[in-house]
């Protein structure tokens, strides 16, 4: 079989379902419909001759075939990267794609200098196609370690083999809740009672690296995966739960949110630029990887 565009094209939507553990998962990395997904998918199984996954009530499951197909996809997307990289680097100035990954709700935090890293990046001048990618953290790893991303900002709970994580900055989360909550501005001798009897907002996957929210005296009733999820959630006045200090700082300052026992309910996650472990890196990785340390002092 000839590989070409089109194939790397649905190749790349099969990896992104496999990472996502299915295809309605996959629409917010793919930022495409389920029934598009599905149809790329349908292609590319048309185009290989084998079946790649089962789906259903039972869940989305790879096939054998579909397994071997993930890892040859991995092998050969790893493999382009490699090429235009190394063409990149034969040429006198910058050039390239530029594919970076973040955790959500960065922006809001001035300590976050990854724009600063890139204007300096394009202030080089050179031919630099930048493409950004808003993720869950587990994500920002795996699109480094997989060849997708150059880079990421991000967290790590359990460090993979063959990457390195360069800290950068902590981001301190507190607990919320919104103004209609009973907690809001109640009296300090209320405070336990009404947290025995709130529910509280759990995340979809594990941001944080120590902090465990067993110590909460309340009911876990709803779940987000994103920040900004888990804002429309406690300003609906119903939950509590945790949120980045300058993420929430709007709407604290509006006096809509407020945190609660701000000196025991707190954490605090190192924020990391995650690479690969090589030595080989492109002129254009390095490039970046050095603007921002330079943005940090580093």
């Amino acid at each position: 079989m000839q590989i070409q565009d089109v194939d790397l094209k649905l190749l790349r939507v099969f990896v992104a379902i496999v990472e996502c553990g299915g295809l309605s998962a996959a629409e917010a990395r793919l930022n495409i419909g389920r029934s598009t997904i599905s149809s790329h998918l349908a292609d590319l199984e048309i185009r290989l001759g084998v079946k790649l996954c089962t789906r259903g009530r039972a869940g989305f499951k790879l096939t054998e075939a579909g397994q071997v197909t993930y890892q040859a996809s991995l092998d050969l997307l790893q493999q382009c990267e490699t090429f235009m990289s190394t063409i990149a680097t034969s040429k006198d100035n910058l050039s390239g794609r530029l594919s970076i990954s973040t955790i959500d709700t960065t922006i809001n935090d001035p300590r976050c200098k990854l724009s600063s890293a890139i204007a300096r990046l394009k202030d080089k001048g050179g031919s630099v196609h930048v493409e950004i990618n808003v993720c869950e953290p587990r994500e920002t790893e795996l699109a480094v370690l997989n060849g997708r991303s150059l880079a990421s900002f991000g967290v790590s709970r359990h460090p993979l083999r063959g990457l390195n994580y360069l800290p950068l900055y902590k981001e301190t989360n507190y607990l919320y809740c919104g103004e209609n909550h009973p907690l809001f501005n109640c009296k300090k001798s209320e405070i336990e009672k009404y947290l025995r009897e709130s529910e509280f907002i759990t995340r979809g996957y594990l941001r944080d690296t120590d902090f465990s929210d067993h110590e909460l005296p309340c009911q876990r009733t709803a779940t987000a995966f994103h920040d900004e999820g888990i804002a429309h959630l406690i300003l609906s006045g119903q939950f509590i739960g945790y949120l980045p200090e300058e993420y929430a700082k709007a709407w604290v300052n509006k006096n809509t949110m407020q945190a609660i026992l701000p000196q025991k309910y707190n954490y605090e996650i190192p924020i990391v630029l995650i690479t690969q472990k090589k030595d080989d890196f492109s002129a254009l990785e390095k490039a970046f990887i050095e603007e921002v340390k330079r943005a940090y002092g580093i």
